[in-house]
């Protein structure tokens, strides 16, 4: 019988206002893979820095090995080889990759830093992950699928007996997730126990072994993955049956909103035009690299554009900047919600109105209650968990600071949507809610640019689909005629057989 390595029993833990965790157990075995399935807020997180030594559970008791542990901070569980990678990243941009993944465990010689010897055991820990990183660059000057490989790399400075990952690939290609799940099953071999948290149900079946399915702080399953059925773990996890995950959207309009004519930017967009209706969810799919998520960036002005028309309305949009965007009925969702998207340090209500803070201004200031009274309709309409305005964004869980970014366009009058990668690391419940979401604003007559790496999502939401290919379009289909083949052979810039 295998080893139980990690064991947790009636692990109860409170915040102000809400119970995250309640008297929750859970085993990790030796050598397995055991994922941890849950709605966003379902209190994986906590459950995870709890082991990982960010958190002191209020009750309950943490078995390593047989023998009961208490961690009182992220050290004391590294120095029992516990590393957690989080969803989050806990990185310095103005230090190099080395110097990351040696950050608050640096080697020193005679009290000095020993740069040559970090850089040296850095270059080798990305060999042996085969991450095609420069160990001297600055993470500031990474792309966001690289600052991904940096985080999974600090977790392999140290000997690993119990790895933590949390939703790992959010940011990967195909390739390079394939070598991380190389990665998984040789650790796993060596007996390595690793905690996997995803919301990708055909992803996490190819590597997990167990898998254990948290919903409002309460432990409700725990399953062999054979047993794991997606219609079965959507209900554990939701507490009710979702047949529908993607609802039906009509498409009734010829009108065309916008049009983007022989568009090209300094970084890599060549030549785009295309037209987007009222009343459509256009899509855009490609690689991770392929120009797809310039495409919103250059309309909402945020890509420098050398080249081109953005015609919205039958006018000439000639002083393109955020603010005129917004003015004129366009807004913008980036798919990077914690460095683009939030001001992680401010409250659910000062978030939500960033785009819209003029609405409530008068002679030079706020008016509160009416800003209140605003947010609080948003809030009940979007159901954000919990519903406290006044609660820091960061303390929300993704999927809630996910429906506050996207709930911005409420306030105002917005005609067209650009959303880039909306659903990425929120669990499949509010990825429903967020489809919902798009279909009430496209009843209303809105036009939404969907821009997605999710290829259901491509294909079953959109009415149009676009595919980018190196800056280019490399095709333009009708949700009818498309497929996954055709779309993902036009990622590479070729036509379907």
């Amino acid at each position: 019988m295998p080893e139980s390595l990690l064991k947790a029993v009636n692990i109860t833990k409170n915040f102000p206002g809400v119970k995250a965790l309640d008297k929750v157990c859970f085993e990790l075995q030796a050598g397995e893979v055991h994922v941890l399935f849950g709605e966003n807020g379902a209190g994986k997180s906590t459950l995870i820095k709890i082991f990982a030594g960010s958190l002191i559970p209020d009750k309950g008791e943490i078995l390593l090995k047989g023998s009961p542990v208490s961690f009182r901070n992220p050290y004391d569980a590294r120095k029992k080889g516990i590393s957690a990678v989080y969803q989050e990243f806990s990185l310095i941009n103005q230090l190099s990759v080395a110097e990351n993944i040696f950050l608050g465990a640096e080697i020193k010689k005679i009290g000095i830093l020993d740069d040559k010897k970090m850089l040296q055991k850095a270059e080798k820990i990305l060999n042996e992950l085969n991450f095609p990183l420069n160990p001297k660059k600055k993470v500031g000057d990474l792309k966001r699928a690289e600052r991904q490989m940096t985080e999974i790399a600090k977790a392999f400075k140290n000997r690993i007996k119990i790895l933590i990952l949390d939703e790992p690939t959010a940011s990967l290609t195909d390739m390079e997730v394939k070598r991380l799940f190389e990665i998984i099953k040789n650790l796993s071999a060596k007996g390595v126990g690793i905690i996997y948290i995803s919301h990708r149900i055909n992803e996490f079946k190819k590597i997990g072994d167990r898998i254990t399915i948290l919903r409002n702080g309460k432990n409700v399953g725990a399953l062999d993955m054979a047993e794991a059925k997606e219609e079965k773990l959507i209900t554990l996890m939701t507490g009710q049956s979702v047949k529908n995950i993607f609802p039906k959207i009509p498409f009734k309009t010829n009108e065309v909103i916008l049009s983007v004519k022989n568009l090209s930017t300094r970084d890599g967009l060549k030549n785009i035009s295309f037209d987007v209706r009222r009343g459509e969810i256009l899509g855009v799919a490609g690689l991770v690299g392929s120009g797809k998520s310039r495409i919103g960036r250059s309309i909402f002005s945020l890509e420098e554009i050398c080249a081109g028309e953005i015609i919205f309305e039958k006018k000439q949009i000639k002083k393109i900047s955020p603010k005129n965007c917004i003015e004129k009925g366009i807004i913008y969702s980036p798919a990077d919600r914690h460095k683009e998207g939030l001001v992680l340090c401010r409250s659910v209500k000062e978030n939500q109105t960033l785009a819209s803070i003029s609405l409530f201004e008068r002679r030079g200031f706020i008016n509160l209650n009416k800003e209140t009274e605003t947010v609080r309709k948003v809030v009940d309409k979007m159901s954000i968990h919990p519903p406290d305005l006044d609660r820091k964004i960061k303390n929300l869980s993704g999927g809630n600071q996910q429906k506050v970014v996207l709930s911005r366009g409420l306030n105002q009058k917005i005609k067209l949507f650009i959303f880039d990668e909306a659903t990425c690391g929120i669990d499949i419940g509010a990825k429903h809610e967020v489809y919902l979401f798009l279909k009430e604003q496209i009843l209303k007559g809105a036009a939404v640019i969907y821009i997605s790496s999710e290829l259901p999502e491509i294909l079953r939401l959109c009415h149009t689909i676009m595919v980018i290919s190196s800056g280019e379009i490399s095709s333009i289909m009708q949700s009818e005629d498309a497929s996954e083949e055709k779309i993902l052979t036009n990622y590479f810039g070729m036509e379907a057989v």
